[in-house]
C-alpha cells in the first residue's frame, strides 16, 4: 500500500471526525435555539465565560512573549556563541524551496543571510527549484551564484522532477527530494563535517531572518539538553510588505504572529510552523519531509515525535523571521489569496488520522503525551472553525427565539453577553497596540496617514475572524470529511 493511499482515504472515520464535530455543533446550536432556547442561552453564556478566560490567558501569554523578545533582541548572541568552543564546528544548512519567484525575491533573502552575524562561510545555501519552472529557476541560480560568489560556504541547487509517483506537488515533495539529494552531495563537498554539527533551516523563500538568528540558533543548539531531539521555532512575522497589504490581510497576519507568540511561552504544546530549524540527524532518521501532504511544516515535527517515541520537542526562539503577507494585483485578489492561505493552514487537520494511527501503534510514547497532543490538535482545529460563529452570530440567535419568555436568565442574557463581550475587548486592544510595536519602519513613499489606519483597522476583527478564520477552517474540515482532498497552493510573492 502506498504512503499516499495510507494517508488519504484509509482512515475515513478519523478524517470525518473534525467536520462532524463542527457541523454537529452548528446544527445543535440552531436546534437548541429554536426548541430549547433556555438551554442554548445557558450554553452560550458558559462558552463566552470560557472564551473570556481564554482571551485573558492569551493576552498574558503574548505580553510575556513580547517581553522575552525584547530581552532576546538586546543580547549579542554572536559574542556569546564565540565563548563556546564546540560552536566552531556548527554549520547551518538553509533550504529555500522556490517556484516561479522572481530573482529579486531570492536576492533579498540571500542578502539578509549574508548580513547575518554568524560567519557566512558556515552558511550552506540550498536553492530547491521545480522542473516545471526549470529554465527560470536555472537562470536565477546562475545570476545568484555570480552575485554571491565567495560569500557563503556553498550554494547548492536541486531540481525536483515533476510527476513522481506517490507525491503531491508542493513544498513538502520539493523538500523531500532536495533533502535526499543534499544528503548525497554534502559528504562529497564537506567530508569532515559531522551530521550532528549541521542545523537545518527550512525557510519560505521570502523569509528575512533577524541578523542574530543563526548565532542564537547555534547557541541554543549547543546549550539545550539533547539538541538533536528538538526543533527550533522562531516568531513568524508576516511584515515584509505589511504597509501595502489590505486591512484584513494585516489583521490576519498579526493574528498569526500573536497566536504563535502565545504558543512559544508554552513549549510543552508547541509544534513547528512555517519557517523554522531542526537537526540534520533527525531529518535523515525520519527520511526527510513527507512528500504526499500539504502541511509539511508541522508534519515534520510529528514525524520526529513518533520516530523518537515521544522524546522530541520544540525549543522556542524569541527572535522574529519576517515574511511577506499575501498580496494580489487587486484588493479582491489579495483577499482571495488570504482565504486560500488560511485554508491551506487549516488543512493541518490532515494530521489527525496520522497521529491516531501512530499513537495507536506506538505504546512507547507515554500515554499522557499521546492524550495531550491528540486533544490539543483536535481542540485547536475545532475552536478555529466554531468559536467566531458561536461568539458573533449563533450566540445571539437564542436571544431572539426566546423572546416572550419571562425567565430571569432569558431577560438578563443580553446584558450578561454584552458584559462578557466587553471584557473580551481586552484582547482586541492588546493586539492593536502590540501590532504597532511590531510594524517595520514606514516606507518613505507611504503617507503618514497610514498610522491611524493601523489602529482603526482592528474594528474589522469580528468580520475578519469569521471570513478569514472560521470559513477557511470550516471549508478545510468539510472537504476532509467528504474526501475532497486539497493540493498545495503556492502563495504569490510580490514586492513593490
Amino acid at each position: 500500500m502506498s504512503e499516499l493511499t495510507y494517508h488519504y482515504g484509509r482512515m475515513r472515520f478519523w478524517e470525518m471526525v473534525p467536520g462532524l464535530l463542527v457541523w454537529g455543533t452548528f446544527g445543535g446550536a440552531i436546534f437548541l435555539s429554536f426548541f430549547f432556547p433556555l438551554w442554548a442561552i445557558i450554553l452560550i453564556i458558559l462558552f463566552d465565560v470560557l472564551w473570556l478566560y481564554r482571551v485573558v490567558y492569551y493576552v498574558i501569554h503574548i505580553l510575556a512573549a513580547w517581553w522575552k523578545v525584547r530581552q532576546t533582541m538586546r543580547i549579542d548572541w554572536a559574542a556569546r556563541l564565540s565563548l563556546l568552543p564546540q560552536a566552531t564546528a556548527i554549520h547551518h544548512l538553509i533550504f529555500l524551496p522556490t517556484y516561479k519567484e522572481g530573482v529579486e525575491i531570492l536576492r533579498t533573502t540571500l542578502q539578509s543571510l549574508a548580513k547575518s552575524h554568524f560567519p557566512s562561510k558556515r552558511l550552506l545555501i540550498v536553492l530547491a527549484g521545480e522542473e516545471r519552472d526549470r529554465a527560470h529557476f536555472e537562470e536565477n541560480v546562475r545570476v545568484l551564484e555570480q552575485e554571491f560568489s565567495g560569500v557563503f560556504g556553498a550554494i547548492f541547487s536541486t531540481v525536483h522532477p515533476k510527476d513522481l509517483p506517490e507525491e503531491i506537488p508542493g513544498k513538502g515533495s520539493n523538500l523531500h527530494w532536495s533533502g535526499s539529494q543534499i544528503a548525497k552531495k554534502l559528504p562529497q563537498h564537506f567530508p569532515h563535517l559531522r551530521d550532528e554539527d549541521i542545523i537545518v533551516t527550512a525557510f519560505d523563500v521570502d523569509t528575512i531572518a533577524h541578523r542574530e538568528y543563526f548565532s542564537y540558533l547555534a547557541y541554543l543548539y549547543c546549550t539545550v539538553p539533547n539538541p538533536t531531539h528538538s526543533s527550533y521555532q522562531p516568531i513568524t512575522l508576516l511584515a515584509n510588505n505589511i504597509w501595502h497589504a489590505p486591512a484584513p490581510v494585516r489583521i490576519a497576519a498579526f493574528g498569526t504572529t500573536f497566536w504563535l507568540m502565545s504558543e512559544l511561552v508554552r513549549p510543552e504544546r508547541l509544534w513547528t510552523f512555517s519557517s523554522h530549524s531542526m537537526p540534520w540527524t533527525m531529518l535523515k532518521d525520519v527520511g526527510f519531509w513527507q512528500k504526499d501532504i500539504v502541511s509539511e511544516d508541522s508534519r515534520i515535527f510529528i514525524q520526529a515525535f513518533v520516530h523518537y517515541h515521544g522524546d522530541y520537542r520544540v525549543t522556542p526562539m524569541f527572535l522574529p523571521v519576517s515574511m511577506d503577507a499575501v498580496v494580489g494585483d487587486t484588493y479582491l485578489q489579495a483577499l482571495k489569496a488570504l482565504y486560500i492561505q488560511q485554508r491551506r493552514w487549516a488543512w493541518g487537520v490532515e494530521h489527525l488520522p496520522y497521529i491516531v494511527e501512530a499513537f495507536r501503534k506506538d505504546h512507547l510514547i507515554p500515554w499522557r503525551k499521546r492524550v495531550k497532543y491528540l486533544f490539543n490538535h483536535l481542540e485547536g482545529m475545532y475552536t478555529w472553525a466554531t468559536a467566531p460563529l458561536l461568539i458573533f452570530l449563533l450566540g445571539w440567535l437564542p436571544l431572539h427565539t426566546a423572546q416572550g419568555q419571562t425567565a430571569a436568565l432569558v431577560q438578563a442574557a443580553p446584558y450578561t453577553l454584552e458584559i462578557l463581550m466587553r471584557g473580551a475587548m481586552i484582547g482586541l486592544f492588546a493586539s492593536a497596540l502590540l501590532s504597532l510595536m511590531l510594524l517595520p519602519p514606514r516606507p518613505e513613499h507611504t503617507r503618514w496617514t497610514q498610522w491611524p489606519l493601523m489602529l482603526l483597522q482592528w474594528a474589522l476583527l469580528p468580520v475578519t475572524f469569521i471570513l478569514f478564520g472560521a470559513f477557511p477552517a470550516i471549508d478545510a474540515q468539510t472537504r476532509f470529511m467528504l474526501g475532497k482532498y486539497l493540493g498545495f497552493h503556492v502563495t504569490h510573492k510580490k514586492r513593490d
